[in-house]
């Protein structure tokens, strides 16, 4: 549809229905965002055709640092997204504006990596690209003008989010939608691994990109197996609050780099390469051994954790797909616990006076006083907490997050069924 018409068919409430479709309630919210985004484009490139969609940010309900060690997890897609509007151009080149920041143009006839790319959206653009073709597929230049609300540096996974944009992009535009959801959330890992030269798993891409609420095992790395679970969270009457701690993530490097690297050092001793493949019994049986060889007892600590969290995130499947809320929030609980004692990604222990974590923690304890379940939220060390709320806590618990971390700092999420999707 040319933008223009689109833009007043949007505004006039001839596609509320589909709007409704990916925002439910929140739908009418949308329109002026759609709006002024195609407004944008029309600026940039011109009023001709183009395509609509939509990649939301991810939350990870269960599985603390489990997917690097081929374990398993429970992820969401959530409301908050990145759209973009696009249109196909027949010379290679891709020209992206997102928000305010103007990606450098990208001729797709060079697919290769890049050093003075590493760690940019060019970087991943390129990269998603190189993959789609290296698998067969089709690629082409386009315009295109994105905008987001996944908050960057919350741990909602904008990065993935805009990886799997450009895989649905090249998708549509390229592949007649062939390329399927999964599929799309490798080929972003494999940009960002590759092109843009972060070590990343699968489980964000995952979530982006198949969206809903998925059981990701990733026993199998190359086929991992992705599980929909069929449930709708407000049944419940209980909502998924994100609170940003605003805390800093300089200088954590280190220690994010220290958790699969002491559970290397597990792995190898038993001549595995995952924590997956080691046998949990024989972990036990010779520990004094393995405590002896490695000489750190927070490496066997976080190797307990892994083992534990795998089997909660099971019990935490079982438990929604029964409807059993108590028993989902004790997984969620239980989850919180491992992390802050065995896992012990709460605090930087090289900066045990900042533990904005911590007291985030502390406070959905004392508001929550035995109700709902609340755990740190993906990296952990800064960034966020997350909560599952009862409605009728939900005003207090936001107030309370926002008092100690400032205006904004709580977010009240929703699930949402999709994952990439071409929208009009």
């Amino acid at each position: 549809m040319i933008a223009s018409q689109l833009r007043e068919e949007i505004l006039n409430g001839a596609l509320d229905a589909r709007l409704t479709e990916i925002y439910a309630d929140l739908a009418d919210a949308q329109k002026p965002r759609y709006a002024k985004a195609i407004d944008k484009f029309i600026e940039l490139y011109g009023d001709k055709e183009v395509n609509v969609i939509s990649v939301p940010g991810r939350s990870e309900v269960i599985g603390n640092h489990t997917d690097h060690q081929q374990g398993e997890v429970l992820a969401t897609s959530i409301n908050l997204d990145i759209i973009a509007v696009v249109s196909p151009r027949e010379d290679g080149i891709v020209k992206v504006l997102s928000d305010d920041y103007d990606i450098a143009p990208i001729d797709l006839s060079d697919l290769t990596v890049h050093e003075n790319e590493k760690e940019s959206s060019a970087a991943l653009i390129r990269g998603v690209a190189a993959k789609i073709k290296e698998d067969g597929g089709k690629i082409g230049g386009f315009d295109g003008f994105m905008t987001s609300d996944v908050l960057q540096g919350s741990g909602l996974s904008s990065s993935a989010a805009f990886e799997v944009m450009i895989g649905n992009i090249y998708s549509d535009l390229y592949n007649e939608q062939s390329l399927d959801p999964v599929e799309l959330a490798k080929i972003g890992q494999y940009a960002e691994n590759v092109f843009f030269g972060k070590p990343c798993g699968l489980m964000d891409q995952s979530a982006c990109s198949v969206g809903g609420l998925i059981h990701i095992d990733f026993a199998d790395k190359a086929n991992p197996i992705v599980e929909k679970i069929d449930v709708d969270f407000s049944d419940f009457n209980t909502s998924l609050c994100i609170t940003d701690v605003h805390a800093s993530h300089a200088d954590l490097t280190q220690d994010y780099a220290d958790i699969p690297f002491e559970l290397k050092e597990v792995d190898e001793f038993f001549g595995k390469s995952v924590l997956r493949e080691v046998d949990e019994k024989e972990f036990y049986t010779r520990l004094p051994e393995l405590r002896e060889k490695i000489g750190n007892d927070r490496a066997l600590l976080r190797a307990i954790h892994v083992f534990e969290e795998n089997k909660r995130v099971r019990k935490a499947v079982a438990a929604l797909s029964a409807n059993d809320l108590e028993a989902f929030e004790k997984q969620i609980l239980a989850s919180g616990t491992s992390s802050f004692k065995y896992l012990q990604n709460i605090y930087s222990p090289a900066d045990y006076k900042n533990q904005a974590v911590s007291l985030a923690l502390a406070l959905s304890e004392l508001v929550l006083d035995g109700k709902g379940a609340h755990r740190v939220h993906g990296g952990g060390f800064a960034g966020t907490i997350q909560a599952f709320v009862p409605n009728e806590l939900v005003e207090a618990y936001a107030a309370t997050m926002d008092n100690a971390f400032g205006e904004g700092a709580c977010h009240i999420l929703q699930i949402r069924p999709f994952g990439g999707v071409q929208v009009f």
